[in-house]
């Protein structure tokens, strides 16, 4: 018994020092060079899964961010997660991805099949269609900041796996996978922004 709590005691340990590490790249209000404009928060939704929000600054006009975001072949090219394309559909202004993602935290490949669709006022919305999730939607929504040469982009991401992990082991693989991810994201639409001058 006194064997089991140290090592429930240590387990905490590193969690919560590793959940502290994550806090604070986001208290400065930076992910690398992206300015946040309201914090990246990753919590456990009422409804299931795990939710995450944040509104960031990005280099270039929004037509930069929606190519980077509607280049669907390009996805993985975005993530730390390994990912394949299977297929990508379009029909009448929605595209279907059929995607496999291969994740530390799940057995094997678990399949993303998701529906896109480009919002009216700039950005994407992509929500489950079906697969190995019970809940899927992601959706980023653009505007024009400053001089129309950066973006301001509120991201919204709620994830629900079919298969049993704890939602707080979920919230922090997402905290860091999302900082990797926006930082990628950055990258293109500064090599974008470069290649057009």
């Amino acid at each position: 018994m006194v064997r089991r709590i140290c090592v429930l005691g240590v387990l905490l340990g590193c969690v919560s020092a590793f959940v502290l590490a994550l806090a604070a790249q986001t208290w400065s209000g930076e992910v690398g060079a992206i300015h946040l404009l309201r914090p990246l928060l990753v919590q456990t939704d009422p409804g299931g899964g795990v939710k995450a929000t944040a509104t960031l600054l990005f280099p270039g006009s929004p037509s930069v961010l929606q190519s980077i975001l509607t280049e669907y072949r390009k996805w993985p090219e975005l993530f730390e997660t390994r990912m394949r394309i299977a297929q990508v559909e379009e029909h009448d202004g929605h595209v279907l991805t059929d995607v496999y993602v291969s994740h530390a935290l799940l057995p094997g490949e678990q399949r993303l099949l998701c529906e896109s669709q480009v919002s009216p006022g700039g950005g994407l919305i992509t929500d489950l269609k079906g697969g190995d999730f019970k809940q899927y939607h992601r959706e980023w929504r653009l505007q024009a900041a400053g001089d129309g040469t950066q973006t301001r982009a509120e991201f919204e991401l709620l994830v629900e796996p079919k298969i049993m992990i704890p939602d707080w082991l979920i919230a922090v693989a997402m905290e860091r996978e999302l900082t990797v991810h926006f930082r990628l994201v950055r990258q293109r639409a500064l090599d974008l922004v470069t290649k057009e001058r």
